[in-house]
């Protein structure tokens, strides 16, 4: 990567690290702090909202790790043992005798007195059913002590976690049928423009029809979000400040189109007007004019209504805004170094977001990156981060940011 000039020189517009620091300013000044108890089962996708401490041992009980025979080393020099009881899974085993040996299972608790379990593959049952081994035993060797994973007690998981199914196992391993998570964040999704038409009704002069709201309803919900679908508004200022007046109940309203400069910035209008705007005009490529503010106390996030521009700027701003709204922490995505496989000769003074996938070990891009072409993303594994000021030559290093690091 090649800089060029003074990176980062922007002018009047906010670099990226900018506007996502004072997003989540706004999101922690906003907090949800609403929580309820919910059934296991429903927890997935949901923020926990009470740390888990752990109220047992796990395992409860010293326990086999392999299918094999429990012994007592001090008992044994290398003679056969007879097996003195048969130990499955879900049993309570008797002390273990002495001189003897147990076979055991996987899973299985050891039997007190045991401090060895062989497995069965370096064992041998004689013709009068005594077992020898093959190879050396050792100390506590295929043994999974007591507490091993935890203990009662221990901190397991921080309030903030997104609970996932690894998550929800963990719960379910210390016996919890319910967790208490955040209430969900009720999100308001409305597209602006006389343009837009829905799926499934004929099209007109000039017409298109609206694939953001589409996206960002199903991405919402992915998130964790209760969503409200506004509908489409159309380029009138005082119908926009009736539709976000009437959306007074929730907890965020997120649009698409009318936020850039000119006669039809009918959102910015009414935030101005009406509200507050916080920030405005980003170092971002595509999504410079994202708007953000307040209507009548409801935040607002105002995305850029070109297809690609919605995808950038709420995968990498609204959507860690929401999660942070959570109490969530850690809400960037992944990002990691590839070599390019492309040129870029020409240095901007934007942060770029080209939607690319990595083939042989490199990141390539798609050969559009018009901000207007959604199957950029449909084919994309994810964006290539071009930082601002800099140029590429094949071979050089960038951030890759997987798709899959956003979509949920």
């Amino acid at each position: 990567m090649n800089p060029v000039g003074k990176p980062g020189k922007t002018g009047a517009l906010m670099p990226v690290e900018a506007a996502l620091r004072q997003l989540l300013a706004l999101a922690e000044a906003a907090p949800i702090r609403e929580q309820h108890a919910v059934p296991l089962a429903e927890c997935d996708g949901r923020v926990l909202a009470q740390d888990l401490v752990s109220t047992l041992d796990l395992p409860p009980w010293p326990n086999s790790a392999m299918d094999g025979y429990a012994v007592r080393l001090a008992d044994w020099a290398g003679e056969p043992l007879v097996v003195s009881q048969c130990i499955f899974a879900g049993q309570a085993p008797q002390s273990l005798a002495a001189g003897t040996c147990a076979r055991i299972f996987t899973g299985a608790p050891v039997p007190e007195g045991a401090d060895c379990v062989e497995m069965q593959e370096n064992a041998v049952v004689n013709a009068d059913k005594r077992v020898s081994f093959t190879e050396p035993l050792h100390l506590n060797q295929n043994i999974r002590p007591q507490g091993q994973e935890t203990t009662v007690g221990e901190h397991v998981l921080s309030a903030g976690t997104r609970l996932g199914p690894i998550e929800l196992g963990l719960a379910a391993s210390l016996g919890r049928d319910r967790l208490d998570v955040v209430r969900r964040v009720r999100v308001a999704v409305l597209s602006t423009g006389d343009e837009l038409i829905e799926p499934g009704l004929p099209l007109g002069p000039g017409q298109i029809y609206n694939s953001n709201r589409r996206v960002l309803c199903s991405w919402l919900a992915r998130t964790g979000c209760e969503v409200v679908d506004a509908g489409i508004l159309p380029d009138d200022l005082e119908q926009t400040r009736e539709r976000l007046a009437s959306l007074g109940s929730v907890d965020l309203i997120l649009s698409t189109g009318g936020v850039s400069v000119g006669e039809a910035d009918f959102l910015g209008i009414a935030l101005r007007e009406e509200g507050e705007l916080a920030l405005w005009k980003l170092a971002i490529k595509p999504g410079k004019p994202l708007t953000v503010g307040h209507f009548r106390g409801v935040p607002v996030i105002g995305l850029p209504g070109n297809p690609a521009s919605t995808l950038v700027t709420f995968a990498l701003l609204a959507r860690p805004y929401i999660l942070r709204r959570q109490g969530v922490t850690d809400v960037e995505p992944l990002r990691f170094e590839v070599p390019v496989g492309f040129e870029w000769p020409k240095p901007g003074n934007r942060r770029e977001y080209l939607r690319g996938r990595i083939e042989q070990g490199r990141a390539i891009i798609y050969r559009n990156q018009s901000s207007g072409v959604l199957r950029s993303a449909a084919w994309a594994e994810g964006f290539v981060e071009v930082v601002e000021g800099t140029t590429l030559s094949v071979g050089d290093r960038v951030n890759f940011i997987p798709l899959s690091e956003v979509l949920n």
